[in-house]
């Protein structure tokens, strides 16, 4: 039976749904559900036993796949309005980064060898942007991702160890295979939170990738965290096999006040 397909199956006297039922017990829900539409389509074209085989088990996956995407975006707990790595025009800005540059970290290669971002330079270039821009990619990759402001992350190590959600939240963190720590400089902190922060830095060392976005150059770390000595073992592990862009240019938000205008309440 080497051209075996499905026109020449008595299919009518199995219903569908015990099918289905039958996929679900081995935990095909994906194909279960689908299960309807497959075998009309695979009717229609004449497909062979083999093919709807392969159909039935890719129909499976893809859903998977598409509900650990959705898992690991909420996940993440990126930003509102988060907006693709693609919308990010390196015209807009006077150096620091090239698109050629943006293409090559879009394959996220840097990420398989547990590699470090650091995007440096004055507010309003855009990299927040390119931060979560990458972080997207990688959760439709596959790839487990975590998006904090540095002042809600040290609030979250202040209390992590009382607090249950915020516990919760600081193992999800350490645990993820891309670690993004916007807006670092833009709030002060103290000994202990350096501390509690190196810990963290050290505990993901070349575990998990971090992408650090900060308006303070390396040299000004030690300003930012007080102590030369842990700031020294901290960038130790932050710049190795890190790529650092240090952007310069005007405010993107300057430049176009017309994407920032309020608008006026609704009375």
């Amino acid at each position: 039976m080497n051209k075996s397909v499905l026109r020449n199956m008595d299919t009518g006297h199995i219903p569908i749904q015990r099918l289905s039922a039958l996929l679900e017990t081995f935990t095909l829900k994906h194909s279960a559900r689908l299960l309807a539409d497959i075998l009309e389509k695979a009717e229609k074209n004449q497909d062979s036993y083999r093919q709807l085989l392969l159909t039935i088990l890719e129909t499976e996956v893809s859903g998977r796949n598409e509900r650990r995407r959705k898992r690991n975006y909420s996940a993440a707990h990126f930003p509102p309005n988060a907006r693709q790595l693609e919308e990010f025009d390196p015209g807009e800005i006077e150096s620091g980064i090239t698109l050629s540059q943006i293409n090559q970290l879009k394959e996220l290669n840097w990420l398989d060898t547990c590699g470090n971002i650091v995007f440096a330079g004055p507010p309003g270039l855009g990299k927040t942007m390119l931060a979560v821009g990458l972080g997207l990619k990688a959760v439709d990759s596959g790839y487990t991702v975590c998006f904090e402001r540095m002042a809600n992350l040290v609030k979250i190590m202040d209390i992590a160890e009382t607090d249950r959600t915020a516990g919760f939240r600081l193992r999800n963190i350490k645990k993820a295979q891309l670690i993004i720590i916007d807006e670092i400089g833009y709030t002060p902190i103290n000994r202990g939170q350096a501390n509690s922060f190196f810990t963290m830095i050290s505990e993901t060392y070349e575990t998990s990738s971090v992408i650090f976005t900060t308006n303070k150059e390396i040299t000004e770390w030690t300003e930012m965290l007080g102590d030369p000595v842990l700031t020294t073992a901290l960038l130790d592990r932050v710049l190795h096999h890190a790529r650092c862009y240090s952007l310069k240019g005007e405010s993107y938000r300057l430049k176009h006040p017309e994407h920032f205008t309020r608008q006026p309440e609704q009375s």
